[in-house]
């Protein structure tokens, strides 16, 4: 039985015919196919204001982050049409009392400002290139 595997082990340890040849190492046998160099990645283009001057693009790009976050806060901030301002931050309180009218009014400009900004920085930056 023994017998029989390392016959089948020796069997399969076949030398090729380019290592059989007389070459030194590392030299290319005559009728090897010439490698071919790698190409490069492509690089990306980028436009004149990315390359020139990337403090400013980078600027933009923080301002559209701040700009975001703030977007982020003022919208949950806002309130229901049914809850006004003092439902958000403490629960639904029925009373009489409202003071500060144009809190709600003042919070929807801000926000509606912020707005504006966070999609003027977005457009800013997509013609950047950035």
């Amino acid at each position: 039985m023994n017998s029989i595997l390392l016959i089948a082990v020796a069997a399969t340890k076949v030398v090729p015919a380019a290592a059989a040849t007389l070459l030194p190492h590392g030299a290319v046998p005559p009728n090897a196919p010439l490698a071919v160099p790698p190409t490069p990645p492509p690089i990306a283009p980028t436009s004149w204001i990315a390359s020139h001057a990337p403090w400013l693009t980078h600027g933009i790009a923080g301002l559209f982050i701040i700009a975001a976050i703030a977007l982020i806060v003022l919208l949950a901030a806002q309130t229901t049409k049914q809850e006004g301002l003092t439902g958000s931050i403490g629960g639904r309180v029925e009373s009489n009392y409202r003071g500060r009218l144009g809190a709600e009014e003042q919070l929807k400009r801000v926000t509606g400002f912020v707005a504006v900004c966070f999609v003027v920085f977005g457009f800013i930056l997509s013609l950047t290139g950035i």
